[in-house]
């Protein structure tokens, strides 16, 4: 499809911009590597870290783990405690994409994320790329989540936006699945080399 057809590029942030993982603080707390691994996929799970991601506070998060599981309070109490650890770095290769897009003038640029609306404020402060785009719709803040088509129309109606005309990417195959029922033209991220490729083969990138 050629360039002409597409006016917005619009980011997952989480795993395509920034690398986040629980396992970068975890790996400080214990020893054992199965032990993690089994703490954070039965107790601080992903199901329960996207209750956040919709507008569950913190502090009720971690309350009720806590209470679930006291034995566990203190590593339970870390995860936000020292969320900040959790950041690995930007994924430099899509940051140079980004950067790219933001140079070339063409596209209106956007963010759609699953995000603590507490949590994120780090982020903005910590990535300066954050402050490129034209506008970040946050889950925390908007009660909602991908994939519920609810907030991928937030964004859509809020800034005016035809999703055939937007490229929409994320690492997260359940959410582009939901983007594409919508309409988006999608990436299904899983590198940044990948990504130039299907960008280049729309023609955004040369």
């Amino acid at each position: 499809m050629a360039s002409s057809a597409i006016t917005t590029i619009v980011f997952d942030l989480g795993g395509v911009l920034i690398d986040w993982n629980p396992r970068y603080l975890y790996r400080k707390l214990m020893a054992d590597e199965q032990q993690m691994e089994t703490f954070l996929s039965t107790i601080t799970t992903p199901d329960w870290n996207e209750e956040q991601d919709a507008g569950r506070t913190l502090a009720e998060a971690t309350a009720q783990l806590v209470g679930q599981y006291p034995e566990h309070r203190e590593l339970i109490e870390h995860f936000y405690g020292r969320w900040p650890e959790m950041l690995g770095g930007a994924i430099q290769g899509t940051v140079d994409i980004l950067t790219e897009l933001r140079n070339s003038g063409r596209y209106r640029l956007y963010a759609l994320t699953n995000w603590s609306e507490e949590t994120f404020p780090v982020a903005l402060e910590q990535f300066e790329f954050l402050h490129w785009f034209e506008a970040i719709v946050v889950s925390g803040t908007e009660k909602s989540r991908k994939p519920f088509p609810g907030f991928y129309h937030t964004l859509l109606t809020r800034y005016q936006l035809e999703p055939g005309q937007a490229v929409f990417i994320d690492d997260n195959e359940r959410n582009i699945l939901a983007a594409k029922a919508i309409g988006f033209q999608t990436v299904h991220f899983q590198s940044p080399e990948q990504l130039r490729a299907e960008l280049e083969a729309l023609q955004v990138v040369a």
